[in-house]
Order: structure tokens, then C-alpha cells, then sequence
């Protein structure tokens, strides 16, 4: 965190100020040295007496005094991970008062993007914050409008033919579940994996008994590239409501219209503008920055198109284009293969490292196409992007390309370390799939 605020001060010609006191509470005191704090302690002062000429990006370092608590529209976020759901859930009018998030790092990127004091986040199990009957019979938990979560989905297999309640790996979908029967809010959506879908008349069955009769509940299988999202990406949404006025099968149907008149896009809407990057020679260096090998923040770019204006890709940095290692055989078998191509292409039969077993890894290698949409973005690529190959630079996708594919903002900064970046990414609900559903949803609460 300081090499960024250092790094966009010294772009903004801004000097760091010695703080005359301490201004920072010392809560963030426990588990630094005297010589980081007074680092931080200078750089938050310096950022606080320059607030009106920094930029908007600077200003996501300052601590966050934001609630929602009195707002209409509350609503709950669980495994909310870096924050999709809720930006797209935002951009429809819902305004989160709960954040839970059982991983620091992902916690981080949503707090830094997000207007909402740390009062606003429950760090850790859901099963924890179940069990603070207290923290949760506030008066700004009464009467939600929104549930919203995503369990990890292990025990969602299709090959999966034991019962869902009865498989130890689902205990989170369960927490879930009875949080929903704890707070009872108006509407509830829960996403996953398509394979839920061979158990639909089971889910609505778990649904039902902890939320009893009074839910009317719909199960959705819905592809993001129907909703102007440049990616095939197929998710499971349940989605319930207590009140009794919504018709959910006409709820159903309304979302289905709108892929009809939804503009789809490919792969080459979301890279256009980005700069060029090369292959990264360097291992082991994932603080190493240049033009070459691109940087964690570096000035933004104006949106040229459709999409990018959509979106919102004009912004006054742009985060998280960088480049990762790679070996010279994978560089080189980047750049032989055509677009649209896998592991079995001829182009790259003598230096296949797994041509013995092509049977097996046909998918290690594929080269993106730019005409077409993405394949599904997922937190594999925190390990490589052998399956994400750019189209025209010899490298996989860069995590603010991947962001892009989901539809973040060039301004929605992902924090932690970079291989990090893409598992959060990798994880998210598209924020368009998310807004599409929260403006449906909206419709029926003014």
C-alpha cells in the first residue's frame, strides 16, 4: 500500500508532508514497526491536507466513514468476495449495509472500492457472524430488502447424487440458508455453479423448509454473454420473495427479454485501447513495474467504444495492467498459435510439452479469439494463463483484460498480491449480470 500512494503522488507532483502529529488511530498500530507507521501516518496526513486537488484514486486510501444504515434499499452481501455483486447491485439502487467476506485480501479490494466505514464488514465465517445474534438484531438489519450470496459450491457436482443438506462440503450453502431464515429478507438471490440445476426440485425444498410457505422461489440458468457481458459464462441464480404481490414467473420471463434486446459484445470490445505488453523475463519479481510489463496504476485512457463506455472505461488511472512470468517455451507457443486454437494445433506439435498425453491436456494451451466472446473467466488464472492467451500479444490476459471481460470499471482497483488479483476476478458475478438482476428486482420495491 505505500509503494501505491507513493507511486500516484509522485504522478500527481504531490510531496509528502511530515505529519506534526499522529493522525492515524492507533488501532492500526498493533502489528507494524515504528518505521512503517510513521511511513503511513506521513502519507495519510499528506493525503488528508491535499484532499481537494488528489485524485479520486488517491482518495480510496483514506479510511472510509460511509453507511447505509438509514438508506432504503439495504442489503446484505455474503461470500462477497472483491465485490461484484454489490457494484452491480449499486449501480441498480441498492445500497449494501453488510459486508461478509471470509478472505482479508478480497475484504481489502471491496473496502478500498467502496464507500463504507470498517463497522460495515464482518471478517470471517458466516457461521460466526450467525451466531452475533446481537450485532444482527439491529435496527439496520430489520426489514431488508436483499440477501445476496454465493457458497463455495464443491458439493454442486453434477456427478453429486448425494442429497445437497446431507454433504458435509455444502455446510456453507446451510449458513447461508439460515441466515435467510434468521432475517427474513424481502428478496433473496443465491449464485452458483450450473450444476444445481439437476436439483431444482430439492433446493426449493431446502428454501422452503427453513423459510416456510411464505416464499415464492425461482431458479434461473442464465449465460452472461445474453446480458452484454463478453463472456460464456453459465451460473445457477435462485431467487426468492416474501411478498406476495410479485409474480416471480413473470419476473422469470421479463429477465429472459431482455437478452432480446441486449447489444452482445466480443473479446476485441473489451481489450481495445489497452497498451501493449511484453513477456515478463523476470520470476519470482511480482513487484517489478515498467511500460514493458505494465504497472498496478498507471494513467487512464479514454473510452473509444461502445462497450468501454459502458462499463466505464475512462477513468483517471488504470489498475491492474500488468504482465506475469513466463517461461520461453510458453512465450513461444503464445505466439505460434492461431487465434481459437488448443494444445492439439500443429503449429506447436514439437515443443507440446504434454504431446504424449493430448488426450488429457488438449486445453492447456488455447489462444483466445477476438471476434468471439471470452471463455468463462475463472480463479484458475491465479496459477497460469495458458488457457487465456491474449490474441495478438504473445502472453495470457492481464487482470484488469480479465476485469474487463467481467465488466468492472477501469477504476475498480484490485488489491493484494497480483496472482491474487486474478482469483478475485476469477470469482466475481459480471457486475452487468448483477445489475440486470438488481433493476428487476428494484422494480418491485418502490
Amino acid at each position: 500500500m505505500i509503494a501505491d500512494i507513493e507511486r500516484l503522488l509522485i504522478i500527481e507532483n504531490v510531496s509528502v508532508k511530515r505529519a506534526p502529529k499522529t493522525v492515524l488511530s492507533n488501532i492500526y498500530r498493533e502489528e507494524l514497526t515504528d518505521v512503517v507507521w510513521n511511513k503511513l501516518n506521513d502519507l495519510y496526513y499528506t493525503l488528508d491536507v491535499n484532499g481537494q486537488t488528489i485524485s479520486e484514486t488517491l482518495k480510496k486510501f483514506l479510511i472510509k466513514t460511509g453507511s447505509n444504515s438509514e438508506s432504503d434499499f439495504r442489503f446484505i452481501d455474503t461470500f462477497a468476495g472483491c465485490g461484484g455483486l454489490s457494484l452491480g447491485l449499486s449501480k441498480s439502487g441498492f445500497k449494501p449495509v453488510l459486508i461478509n467476506e471470509i478472505e482479508p485480501k478480497f475484504a481489502e479490494t471491496y473496502y478500498f472500492n467502496h464507500d463504507l466505514s470498517l463497522n460495515s464488514y464482518f471478517c470471517g465465517d458466516i457461521k460466526e457472524l450467525i451466531e452475533d445474534v446481537d450485532f444482527l438484531s439491529q435496527k439496520q438489519f430489520e426489514d431488508l430488502d436483499l440477501i445476496v450470496g454465493g457458497p463455495p459450491c464443491q458439493g454442486f457436482s453434477m456427478a453429486n447424487r448425494q442429497r445437497i443438506l446431507d454433504d458435509p462440503r455444502n455446510d456453507l450453502y446451510k449458513q447461508f440458508l439460515k441466515l435467510l431464515g434468521q432475517l427474513r429478507p424481502k428478496f433473496f438471490i443465491m449464485e452458483n455453479v450450473r450444476g444445481m440445476m439437476n436439483k431444482v426440485e430439492e433446493i426449493v425444498e431446502n428454501f422452503g423448509s427453513v423459510l416456510g410457505e411464505g416464499y415464492t422461489i425461482r431458479m434461473l440458468l442464465l449465460n452472461a454473454r445474453d446480458f452484454g457481458v463478453p463472456q460464456n459464462r453459465e451460473r445457477v441464480f435462485v431467487i426468492g420473495t416474501r411478498i406476495k404481490e410479485v409474480d416471480m414467473d413473470k419476473m422469470v420471463s421479463d429477465i429472459a427479454k431482455i437478452k432480446e434486446h441486449v447489444k452482445q459484445y466480443v473479446l476485441k470490445d473489451a481489450l481495445e485501447g489497452l497498451p501493449e505488453l511484453f513477456p515478463k523475463k523476470e520470476k519470482n519479481k511480482s513487484a517489478l513495474e515498467s511500460e514493458r510489463i505494465g504497472y498496478k496504476f498507471r494513467e487512464g485512457i479514454k473510452a473509444e467504444n461502445e462497450f468501454l463506455r459502458l462499463i466505464g472505461g475512462s477513468s483517471e488511472y488504470l489498475a491492474n495492467h500488468t504482465n506475469r512470468f513466463n517461461n520461453e517455451r510458453d512465450v513461444e507457443i503464445f505466439s505460434r498459435l492461431p487465434q481459437g486454437a488448443n494444445s492439439l494445433h500443429p503449429s506447436i506439435g514439437d515443443i507440446m510439452p504434454y504431446s504424449s498425453r493430448n488426450h488429457m491436456f488438449k486445453d492447456k494451451y488455447f489462444k483466445l479469439n477476438e471476434s468471439e466472446v471470452s471463455k468463462t473467466i475463472t480463479s484458475h488464472m491465479k496459477f497460469d494463463c495458458n488457457m487465456y492467451i491474449h490474441p495478438t500479444q504473445p502472453r495470457g490476459l492481464s487482470p484488469r483484460e480479465a476485469a474487463r471481460i467481467q465488466t468492472f470499471p477501469d477504476d475498480y482497483v484490485f488489491m493484494g498480491a497480483n496472482n491474487n488479483w486474478y482469483a478475485q476476478i476469477g470469482n466475481a458475478v459480471p457486475v452487468k449480470l448483477a445489475q440486470v438482476l438488481g433493476e428487476q428486482i428494484m422494480k418491485h420495491l418502490h
